[in-house]
This record gives structure tokens, sequence and C-alpha cells, in this order.
């Protein structure tokens, strides 16, 4: 499970990494984000309806309404941020949108809360020349119209892909890591089939991962913080 991310990638970074005409870049002016948290905005990389890659903000969660066990009346929604890979082709909540509405979330690195009262919260990225090599969560997402915190909204939401965890990542979580995808994958993630695009859903090799940081009260990428500083 991911319940916690970082983007600091600079836009134009995005864009040449994404493959995105800056006509199609829907981001305004993008800040970078040490601390991205369910509800969210997470900027996705999102195919319009001719094919075209386009870079949009996202709410990051799906949302699921609810009503009040006591009173039956609606409650606030929930926001629903990971989807399991175990449910993608089976909920009726995840099935429509891996089927058509795949995308592309970009990221420097996540993080994993290890134990309580104080947990050990430990940031994860890829190895490589740079400090936070950028890379893409494997993502899905749907539009959102209605009652949200009590006023009418439209959103676009988005849900990364969650699968078992590489060795790297299950000393903190033994259950769930979110799936990274390799770039020469980017292009099938957004546009092959279905069942092909599930084959993509693997854990991303330990070897090629490392840790960025660990301790308590890390709830920011601490690298964007201490550079921002200098």
């Amino acid at each position: 499970m991911c319940n916690l991310f970082a983007n600091t990638m600079p836009q134009e970074a995005m864009r040449r990494l994404f493959k995105v005409d800056p006509s199609n870049d829907r981001l305004g002016n993008a800040e970078p984000l040490p601390a991205i948290f369910p509800k969210g905005g997470a900027p996705a990389v999102i195919l319009d309806d001719d094919g075209t890659r386009t870079l949009q903000n996202t709410h990051w969660g799906f949302v699921l309404p609810q009503v009040s066990k006591k009173t039956g009346k609606p409650i606030q929604p929930k926001a629903v941020n990971n989807a399991r890979d175990d449910k993608l082709r089976t909920s009726r909540f995840w099935k429509p949108s891996f089927e058509a509405r795949r995308c592309l979330i970009p990221a420097t690195s996540f993080c994993e809360a290890k134990g309580r009262n104080p947990a050990t919260y430990v940031w994860f990225g890829l190895e490589g020349d740079e400090d936070r090599p950028p890379f893409a969560f494997a993502g899905i997402w749907q539009r959102f119209q209605g009652d949200y915190g009590g006023e009418y909204r439209e959103l676009v939401t988005s849900s990364i892909v969650t699968t078992t965890p590489n060795d790297l990542v299950r000393d903190t979580h033994p259950d769930r890591m979110p799936v990274i995808l390799r770039p020469e994958d980017y292009d099938g993630w957004l546009v092959d089939s279905a069942e092909a695009a599930f084959k993509l859903i693997v854990p991303f090799p330990a070897s090629a991962m490392t840790v960025h940081q660990q301790g308590e009260g890390l709830k920011l990428d601490r690298a964007w913080s201490d550079s921002s500083a200098a």
C-alpha cells in the first residue's frame, strides 16, 4: 500500500520523460511536491480521446460514496488511492478504469511506515546517477461529479496500482507495494489491451531500488527541503 509519495521533478523534465508536448501540459505552474497524500493533487499522464498524451492534475483517490450506518444518509465520500492488482479485473469499482483509463503517475520516491508510536518512515526510490531518479507508477483514472465535502465538484481522480512487495520493500510493508513501470513499458500500459497491460504488473526489481532516507517523523522527502534551503 502507498499512502504517501513525492514528485519533485521539474515540470519540463516531466514533459521530456513522458513525451508530452508543452501545448498539452495542463498543470499550470507546477511546483515540486515533496509529500503527496490521499485526496491531494497528483500530476498524471492521461490520454485524450484522440490518444494524445496530456499532463493533468488529478485528485489522488477514486471517490467512493458512503452512507451513514445510523441514518442511511450520505456522508463524506472516501478516497480510495490504491488499486490492488488482484481486484483490477473482477471489481466493478476498478475494472472499467483498468480496461479503458490507464495512466502514468510521475514520482521521485514513495514512503511506507513501519511500526507505530512512533512509526519509522522509509522513503524508497530508484538507483541511479541522480539524487532522486524519476519514475512512473502504473495508475488508473476516472472522472467524478457530485457532492464532495459539502459542495458540488468535478474531478479527475487517480489511483495507484499495487502488487506484492519485492525483497527491499517487504521488510517495511510485507503485503503490498506500488507498481513501478519501466520506461519501455509506458506505451504498453497506456495503449495496450487490458490483458497485455496486466502482464506489466510485477514487483520492480529490488536490485534497482534503494532506500533514500528513513526515520521518525519523515513525512516529507527531505532531499527537496534540504536542497530548497541551500
